[in-house]
């Protein structure tokens, strides 16, 4: 049964109008009180850690205004020790209630392995299950397939996918997005019927610094497809950090520039080469109730994980509260659109650091937030600075909302995310990867298998037998398939539809491991799950194989599973 909303259950949608709002000056700061601890944080005790909402197995939660302080036992010892209450679970297929003050979303956590959770989230285009994966279509579409192709193949079947609001503004506009069809939106103007998450914009002020100026209004762009020889896009000469080339439009923007001026104050979308592009918390807000996205993102102030500048990562910690401010007070559709803040600071985990005080400040949000989002990372940082931000910002959130974990998608690191608490995950790799001929397989370490390289050239197997995907099997899904070297020689060829067919089985790939993970939990036996997917990848050098990452042994340990079993 689905629990999209029907038309009755929801208040009639008023037309976003036709301009964004105008800043707020409340909730702007003066340049000499960028680097200023907000005044709302003056009276934290900064010794305690930052937390609310919690259930077993995490400490209770340090918030002075909640009763879910506990019970106090004794151990074997006689010494008192705490423990958090349980979550209350609630039974599969139990029908959403959508009412105030989250009256577009329902969280239902049906079952936990350790701080792993299955769950369902209810929202207006349906429900889903997590943990999940959620694909990018950056400009509306997912490269080389259908709506068609990913809902009606049992093998995907996804039932949410991520756009760019950045993207969408400059190219088509979302003026014209909202205008389409009978009912307007993103859903209407692709073709999609299920749910749609809209990132704010925020990442391409990393991944577009060179293009950017960022101030307390908001960041301006230039315009990407200015038609100069400095300005061209350079893709295919980057590399992702993964060994494969970047494309155009998704994950790590590489455009460059050599225009330095200050912006001009503009909200226009208009792509012609002569126009700037100012992207303010209620630009972005604005763009996004247009859109339509049942899960929007607000706008953050975001610092590449890999910069040195403490002080710039403080005045972006404390820009991205006052930011949520103006998302807030922007936010046109909340009855059918759900805003997420997303947690910034850098690297910062220390007791009273800038994680603890962007946690601190949306803890005294959180009666307008139905879910929050851990951003700032996979961008370059140690494996080991990118999980134990992960643990620290699920050991501070609620429990009872999800948690998405922005821009990560390998798959290991979704295995260990989920063991420490993530519901959510969105990356391009698996779709990006594919156009460049490279298939997500098990077993060893990458995991990969590329099917360009000289070994699938006369290897007549499908990329993995028992996947379901429209690569390795059949229009019945009872075999047959495209061999590897039937894709090498197409992949070589430069055949479009080798790069479909490796697209959905990475795709095919991810939804099976997303409900590989949800049995495991269902199962109480994620522990055991992840014990054997990392064993899969890392055999140990005595085997031939890797030695399993100490970052993975760590990260697994702090979620209390211990490899040696």
């Amino acid at each position: 049964t689905s629990s999209a909303m029907k038309t009755s259950q929801l208040p009639s949608t008023p037309s976003p109008s036709s301009e964004p709002p105008a800043t707020n000056p409340d909730y702007m700061a003066k340049e000499e009180d960028f680097s200023k601890l907000p005044s709302e944080l003056a009276h934290v005790d900064w010794t305690k850690p930052i937390s609310w909402g919690k259930h077993h197995p995490y400490p209770p939660s340090e918030d002075p205004t909640s009763n879910n302080h506990g019970d106090t036992t004794t151990d074997s010892g006689d010494t008192p020790t705490t423990t958090a209450p349980p979550l209350p679970l609630i039974p599969e297929n139990t029908p959403p209630t959508f009412k105030p003050p989250h009256q577009a979303l329902t969280f239902h956590v049906h079952a936990t392995s350790g701080r792993a959770r299955y769950t369902t989230l209810h929202l207006p285009h349906g429900p889903i299950s997590t943990p999940v994966f959620m694909p990018v279509g950056t400009k509306g579409t997912l490269k080389g397939l259908t709506p068609m192709d990913v809902t009606e193949s049992e093998a995907l079947n996804h039932q949410i996918i991520l756009a760019n609001t950045y993207h969408l503004a400059l190219q088509p506009g979302t003026e014209l997005i909202r205008d389409a069809g009978e009912t307007g939106g993103l859903h209407e103007f692709m073709g999609w019927d299920r749910n749609i998450l809209t990132d704010s914009g925020g990442f391409q002020m990393v991944s577009l610094l060179k293009l950017a100026e960022i101030t307390e209004e908001g960041v301006t762009f230039d315009n990407p497809f200015k038609d100069s020889d400095d300005d061209k896009e350079i893709c295919a000469e980057n590399d992702g950090g993964d060994g494969v080339p970047v494309d155009e439009d998704e994950g790590k923007d590489t455009t460059t520039t050599t225009s330095r001026k200050r912006p001009s104050p503009t909200t226009s979308t208009d792509t012609s080469k002569s126009q700037r592009m100012l992207l303010r918390p209620e630009d972005s807000i604005h763009h996004q109730n247009n859109i339509g996205s049942d899960i929007i993102m607000a706008l953050d102030d975001v610092v590449s994980s890999v910069s040195d500048d403490n002080t710039r990562f403080k005045i972006a910690t404390y820009r991205t509260l006052r930011w949520l401010d103006r998302c807030f007070s922007a936010h046109r559709r909340p009855h059918d659109q759900n805003l997420f803040p997303i947690v910034q600071g850098g690297l910062d985990t220390t007791p009273g650091g800038l994680r603890d005080i962007c946690l601190a400040g949306f803890r005294l949000r959180d009666d307008k937030a139905p879910g929050y989002a851990i951003g700032g990372l996979a961008g370059g940082e140690s494996k080991d600075e990118f999980w134990r931000v992960v643990h620290h910002c699920c050991s501070a959130l609620p429990d009872a909302k999800p948690r998405y974990l922005m821009g990560v998608g390998y798959p290991l690191d979704l295995v260990v995310c989920t063991a420490l608490g993530v519901d959510m995950y969105d990356c391009v790799y698996p779709t990006r990867t594919a156009r460049f001929g490279v298939a997500l397989v098990d077993g060893e370490a990458p995991g990969t298998l590329r099917l360009k390289g000289h070994g699938c050239a006369e290897d007549y197997r499908v990329i993995m037998e028992g996947c379901k995907c429209m690569a390795c099997c059949d229009g019945n899904g009872d075999g047959g398939g495209y061999t590897r070297a039937r894709l090498h020689a197409m992949l070589k060829n430069d055949n479009p539809l080798a790069v479909s067919l490796v697209t959905h089985h990475n795709l095919a790939y991810m939804m099976t491991l997303n409900r590989r993970m949800r049995d495991a939990i269902k199962n109480d036996t994620y522990g055991d799950f992840s014990r054997s997917f990392v064993r899969d990848q890392y055999r140990g050098k005595e085997n031939g194989g890797q030695d399993v990452p100490s970052w993975v042994k760590d990260a697994l340990h702090a979620a209390g599973i211990t490899l040696d079993k």
